[in-house]
């Protein structure tokens, strides 16, 4: 390239002084040098032609209208503008087309190796993720077994409360029914206004630590005769005893399981000596007991202390008896 610029350099100016030159004796010797002046204007086009060829520019390029250019300057501008155009073509490189590359075993087994990578790390997460549970799991069943814990104690508690709340009725029922009843020996008989069956008057009197009346002599029976005749009179009100053969027809037993060895049976009175024909028993006041299976509760009568037999599920006063 250097050496083309040099060889123009050299040769453009010596054409153009001949060109100037040519025409200025053209000027001079218009008349009778017509074959000299295209003689050397062929020679011109020749020249321009060996210069194309050595600048590597296309041909005929020098040739377009040379009459619009002054003397030398078609020629110079069109070896410029290819002098420009050869440089811009050296310069702007031509986009080559590669192919992409077909995937190798290498690549299939680093993109395996990849996906597997990930899945450690998402399985690592879940690791953690399943310790944090079992750590939350482990804290919540020992909160729970504390709570568990906590809440048998105080269960305990209350139990131990209730035990002692029954103890204290107890005593204070005992206390009370001989200090409101009345006092024989190492017993205390109190009497209860409220109507409750045979059943539920036992129940009752044992919440308050003692138990339904349970005479067992004639001196027990004769102080809660009079006992009872005092605190109803002047009515005569049966009241439930701790007597009933509920276990079996005729076999009494008082509330602690012992049997009856004494009994104050209603019986209906006897005529005189000397007396007429005793008339019929009256009606109301029948020999006791006479209510078969159908009555096996006793309950003793408040006038004169005498015992009946009654269905148990029949609600009447009661007599409680605690030990003094």
């Amino acid at each position: 390239m250097q050496a083309a610029w040099l060889l123009g350099a050299l040769v453009v100016p010596q054409l153009l002084g001949f060109s100037h030159g040519a025409r200025g004796a053209d000027r001079e010797w218009e008349g009778g040098w017509g074959g000299a002046q295209e003689e050397e204007r062929e020679r011109e086009a020749l020249m321009l032609k060996h210069i194309q060829e050595a600048l590597r520019l296309p041909a005929g390029r020098g040739d377009e209208n040379p009459e619009r250019t002054p003397e030398g300057e078609g020629v110079w501008g069109a070896d410029e503008d290819g002098l420009e155009e050869a440089e811009e073509e050296e310069a702007t490189p031509t986009p080559s087309y590669s192919p992409s590359p077909s995937p190798t075993p290498e690549d299939a087994v680093t993109y395996i190796l990849g996906r597997l990578a990930g899945l450690d790390a998402g399985l690592h997460q879940l690791h953690v993720r399943l310790h944090v549970l079992d750590t939350r799991v482990v804290e919540l069943t020992r909160g729970l077994r504390q709570l568990r814990e906590a809440a048998g104690d105080t269960r305990d508690a209350v139990q131990a409360l209730q035990e002692a709340q029954s103890r204290a009725e107890r005593e204070h029922g005992r206390l009370e029914g001989c200090l409101k009843g009345v006092r024989l020996g190492h017993k205390c008989f109190l009497l209860s206004r409220d109507f409750e069956a045979q059943a539920a008057a036992q129940a009752r009197c044992a919440a308050r630590g003692g138990s339904l009346a349970q005479p067992a002599d004639r001196q027990q029976m004769e102080t809660l005769t009079r006992y009872l005749r005092a605190a109803l009179a002047p009515y005569n009100w049966p009241v439930w005893l701790g007597v009933h053969d509920r276990r079996s027809e005729g076999l009494y037993l008082f509330e602690n399981g012992q049997r009856v060895s004494f009994f104050a049976w209603h019986r209906t009175p006897r005529p005189e000596p000397g007396a007429g024909p005793s008339a019929a028993p009256h009606p109301l006041s029948p020999n006791q007991p006479n209510g078969g299976a159908l009555e096996n509760c006793v309950a003793q009568a408040s006038d004169d202390g005498s015992w009946w037999d009654h269905d148990c599920e029949r609600r009447l006063y009661y007599v409680c008896e605690f030990p003094f």
